[in-house]
């Protein structure tokens, strides 16, 4: 597996699959991982307004936790701002690392 990065403007990186090698990202300390949602807003029109346009927070689903990422688990849903973490492409699936304190708050369905 090799890093490499994807931007230098950017803070991100791109895990490279080796055939023959399963890929899994372990948080570690207070970080955790979330997978950004791609929710998108229907206007009373019709017009189908993508979240990236709304505004500068998101939601996401927890994915791993660090050991002191405490008061996350695995499967909640989240808020935090766009520029939060570092997203980090895995065969081709965007997620975002970050730490706990990125975290704006739970969001409950």
């Amino acid at each position: 597996m090799r890093i490499r990065p994807l931007d230098p403007a950017y803070p991100g990186c791109m895990l490279d699959h080796v055939p023959g090698i399963d890929l899994t990202l372990e948080p570690l300390d207070d970080h955790l991982v979330v997978q950004p949602s791609d929710e998108e807003t229907e206007t009373r029109g019709g017009l189908i307004i993508p979240a990236s346009a709304e505004n500068r927070c998101q939601t996401g689903v927890v994915t791993a936790v660090g050991s002191e990422a405490g008061g996350v688990e695995p499967g909640d849903k989240v808020l935090f701002p766009r520029e939060a973490g570092y997203e980090v492409r895995l065969a081709g699936s965007a997620v975002r690392v970050m730490r706990r304190g990125e975290l704006i708050a739970r969001v409950h369905d």
